[in-house]
C-alpha cells in the first residue's frame, strides 16, 4: 500500500528524521510536513488526510486533546498519533482519551518507532510500554500483566471492546456495530467496570498489557 501521512512538528530537523524514516522503512510515497497545527490543518483540509497523521503534543497552534479530538472527527479516515519528546502519563491519557491511534515518544529507537506506526497502520493502537510499568509492576503490589477475563463479557460488549481498541470513537463504533450510540455507552460502562478503569484512555492502557 502506497502510505500518504502528514508529520506536524515545529522542529524542522525532526520532521526530516522521520520523513526518511516513513519513506525508508515504511515505503511511504508522500509525506508532507507542517510547522503548526493551523498549518497541518490547512494541508489535511486542502489536501485530503491521507493514511496517517503524526503531531507533536506540543507545537504552535496546538491545544491538547481538544486539537486531537477535532483531528480525530474532522479526519475519520485517517489514522492519528502522537510522537512527541512530552511523557509525562497525563499527557499520554489525555491523548488516548481524544482517540489517538497511538502515542509514541521520541525517546524510543527508530527501529520501535518504525514499529509502531506499521501496528497503527494495521489497525492497533501503541500505547508506550512505560505506561504497563507505572502499575501492577512486580514489587508494587498485583502482577506486572493484565488478564481481562473474556467471560465478563456478552458477545456484544466483546464486540464494542474490540472496536474501541482500534481508536473508535462512540458514534464510529454505533455506526460499525449499527447500534444507537447511547447504547455503546451502556456497553462501554459495563466495559469499563469489568476492566476496574474510569475512561477510555485508561481501559485502553490496561488492555495494551492483556497477555
Amino acid at each position: 500500500m502506497a502510505i500518504r501521512a502528514l508529520i506536524a512538528d515545529d522542529h524542522e530537523l525532526f520532521r526530516s528524521g522521520m520523513k526518511q524514516l516513513l519513506v525508508d522503512v515504511l515505503h511511504a510515497e508522500d509525506v508532507r510536513e507542517a510547522e503548526s497545527m493551523d498549518r497541518a490543518l490547512e494541508i489535511l483540509t486542502n489536501e485530503g488526510a491521507g493514511d496517517l497523521v503524526l503531531v507533536d503534543w506540543r507545537m504552535p497552534g496546538m491545544s491538547g486533546a481538544e486539537s486531537l479530538a477535532a483531528l480525530r472527527d474532522g479526519f475519520p479516515e485517517a489514522k492519528v498519533a502522537v510522537i512527541s519528546a512530552w511523557e509525562e502519563r497525563s499527557d499520554i491519557l489525555a491523548a488516548l482519551g481524544a482517540g489517538v491511534h497511538g502515542y509514541i515518544p521520541m525517546s524510543l529507537a527508530s527501529a520501535q518507532i518504525a514499529a509502531a506506526l506499521q501496528g497503527i497502520l494495521e489497525g492497533r493502537i501503541f500505547v508506550p510500554p512505560a505506561m504497563g510499568k507505572r502499575e501492577g509492576a512486580p514489587g508494587e503490589g498485583g502482577g506486572g500483566t493484565f488478564k481481562l477475563d473474556q467471560d465478563k463479557l456478552t458477545l456484544r460488549q466483546r464486540d464494542v471492546l474490540q472496536e474501541l481498541l482500534k481508536g473508535q470513537a462512540s458514534k464510529e463504533i454505533a455506526r460499525t456495530l449499527d447500534i444507537a450510540e447511547g447504547t455503546v455507552k451502556i456497553h462501554l460502562a459495563a466495559i469499563y467496570r469489568a476492566l476496574g478503569v474510569r475512561t477510555r484512555a485508561e481501559a485502553i492502557a490496561k488492555m495494551s498489557k492483556a497477555g
